[in-house]
């Protein structure tokens, strides 16, 4: 299993999150998982200006013709549902991995 750390970066909001910020997100990247991604689990925790992910990876072997990294993966469901999510889209500001 491989894990990815990220963060979704709120907009300015005139409020605070909502308390129910974890399930909303989390329900959000479930409902546009696809197989590909690999999606095993997720967690995450509210910060001031920010949530925090952790996602939990299917590890797939190099040798393969479909080979794609965790970081790729995680990139792309999390823009998927960026895009797909007018929650996520109003909430946060789009995705932006990089390794660290």
């Amino acid at each position: 299993m491989d894990i990815v750390y990220a963060s979704l970066h709120r907009k300015a909001l005139a409020e605070p999150p909502p308390s129910s910020e974890p399930a909303e997100v989390l329900g959000a990247l479930w409902a546009h998982a696809i197989p590909d991604d690999g999606l095993e689990h997720a967690s995450c925790r509210p910060e001031a200006d920010r949530i925090d992910l952790l996602l939990y990876l299917l590890t797939r072997p190099e040798d393969t013709t479909d080979f794609r990294s965790p970081l790729h993966r995680a990139e792309a469901l999390l823009s998927r549902s960026h895009q797909a999510s007018p929650l996520l889209r109003d909430r946060y500001l789009p995705p932006h991995l990089t390794a660290a």
